[in-house]
C-alpha cells in the first residue's frame, strides 16, 4: 500500500479523468504515473516513486506541460520515474516538487 505525501493530495481531483501507469521494478520499488487534462485544458502530470513497503521516495506534480498530449506526457513521466527509481536521474532524497 502506498503512503501518499502532500504532493499527491495537491494533485488529486476525482472529477478529472486521468490515465495512469503503475509498475513494480525488480527490487520492489514501484512507480505511479498519472496524466490528465485540467479544467482549462492543460496537460498535467503526477509521478511517484515508492519503496517496497509503500513509503514515498519522490513525488512530483507538473501543473502544465505545454505542447504535450496526454500520451506523450505519460511516456515522458514513465521514463522520468524509472530514471528516478533506478538512480539514473538524481534528485534529493524525499524530493517533493511542484512544477
Amino acid at each position: 500500500m502506498r503512503v501518499r505525501d502532500e504532493t499527491y493530495w495537491k494533485w488529486a481531483d476525482s472529477q478529472l479523468h486521468s490515465r495512469c501507469h503503475d509498475e513494480e521494478l525488480s527490487d520492489g520499488t514501484s512507480i505511479d504515473v498519472q496524466v490528465r487534462l485540467s479544467r482549462l485544458g492543460a496537460t498535467q502530470l503526477f509521478l511517484g516513486v515508492y519503496a517496497q513497503g509503500g513509503k514515498a521516495l519522490c513525488e512530483e506534480y507538473h501543473r502544465s506541460l505545454p505542447g504535450q498530449t496526454m500520451t506523450r506526457a505519460l511516456v515522458w513521466g514513465v521514463d522520468r520515474a524509472r530514471a528516478l527509481a533506478t538512480g539514473a536521474l538524481v534528485t534529493p532524497p524525499l524530493a517533493r516538487r511542484q512544477a
